[in-house]
């Protein structure tokens, strides 16, 4: 396959639609770009068969990436995680996302956590008649540190290093990219009385990568990364002594300037000095209180860059999960619009989770996909030695 092809064709299934109906002067196409996609790319089961939802669920090992700020209310004291997400499977076998994830609760207000992404495009060949085989990829690793303020709040910081290396032709004009980013993440936990249950409560916070724009060999123009603002609300529900339900929120906005847009009759090369100036001059801080006042159809098409999920869980005896969600994005923004069911197995050592997508876009690259995850919990591990 020619790999210009298949790179471009896969970022643009990634990241956007990429068929739209015909659209009138009121109803056009015009995504939040960014580079390096994969970074908004929901990592793990449990929070992606919620309808990508993790900013206040109860906390769990992958919350590094939904909100650090969690962990220190996590009941056991350490944990890891492996998670994998097939991509694009009905088109190509050998692409996916990997994801490892860990933390370690010091004492009982803070914690220390770390994580591992690895977003793979498979094998490709060169486009030149050789034999040459590639294989690109996007990367990062980030650790974070999180406190709790009170028996209530906590807060949490992440660093980042990201690495995209999507180049076909290892030359000066084409190299690989990288940035560092920081996430800035708050939680709130309380109980409060429903009737005669006690119920548990939760509200979360995470602005994520926040940092460097990025840059590729050959290309003097710097891209923004995907920084993101994440907010959250769960309420936890037990039904009885075994059995308890939950439902949640979240509610995620691009914190990235919306793409000019060309305007009738503008010659081409007004428009690329326009594009130049209010575009790829614009620095990442500034690029995120652009992004609330910037979009060409002012604030209706602003709320149109608010994606929200719906999401649920049933568990029974702490041991066995029923999840589903739902989660929207404007048709103008990706239309990326989709349910999804999942199930989780919980033992005293580890716990096995599983999620599927069920698209109602087509354009959805996780359409009929299975995410996995297979947890581990340090606690149980150190009980089971001890027992032998």
């Amino acid at each position: 396959m020619n790999i210009k092809v298949r790179l471009i064709g896969t970022l643009m299934l990634v990241a956007i639609v990429t068929t739209v109906a015909a659209q009138d002067k009121k109803d056009f196409f015009n995504p939040v770009n960014v580079s390096v996609t994969s970074q908004s790319f929901s990592p793990d089961a449990r929070g992606g068969a919620m309808g990508d939802i993790g900013a206040a669920t109860d906390p769990d090992v992958n919350s590094q990436y939904w909100n650090p700020a969690k962990y220190p209310f996590a009941i056991s004291r350490a944990g890891v995680s492996i998670n994998y997400t097939p991509w694009l499977k009905q088109l190509v076998n050998d692409m996916g996302l990997g994801y490892l994830s860990g933390y370690y609760r010091i004492g009982d207000y803070s914690a220390v956590s770390g994580s591992l992404r690895y977003f793979s495009l498979g094998e490709v060949s060169a486009n030149d008649g050789s034999s040459l085989t590639m294989n690109p990829y996007e990367m990062s690793l980030d650790v974070a540190y999180s406190l709790m303020l009170s028996e209530h709040f906590s807060l949490g910081a992440a660093v980042r290093w990201i690495y995209s290396d999507l180049t076909y032709n290892y030359t000066s004009e084409t190299t690989p990219g990288s940035a560092f980013a920081a996430d800035l993440a708050g939680y709130y936990q309380n109980y409060l009385n429903i009737g005669s249950r006690e119920c548990q409560l939760g509200l979360g916070m995470n602005i994520s990568n926040i940092g460097s724009k990025i840059t590729f060999g050959g290309d003097n123009r710097s891209e923004f990364i995907p920084t993101n603002l994440r907010l959250g609300a769960s309420l936890m529900v037990p039904i009885d002594e075994f059995n308890k339900f939950t439902i949640a929120a979240d509610a995620n906005k691009l914190l990235v300037p919306t793409y000019p847009k060309k305007k009738e009759g503008e010659q081409d090369v007004n428009y690329q000095t326009r594009l130049q100036k209010e575009y790829y001059d614009v620095s990442s801080i500034s690029g995120i209180f652009k992004s609330f006042s910037d979009a060409p159809n002012g604030f209706s098409e602003e709320l149109q860059e608010i994606q929200w999920s719906l999401g649920a869980e049933y568990v029974y005896n702490d041991q066995f999960s029923l999840r589903a969600g739902y989660h929207h994005e404007s048709e103008n923004k990706g239309n990326r619009k989709y349910f999804t069911v999942g199930a989780g197995f919980r033992m005293n050592v580890f716990s096995l989770d599983a999620g599927y997508v069920i698209a109602t876009a087509k354009s959805n690259p996780l359409d009929q996909t299975l995410r996995f995850t297979l947890l581990f919990d340090m606690d149980g591990l150190k009980d089971l030695f001890k027992r032998r």
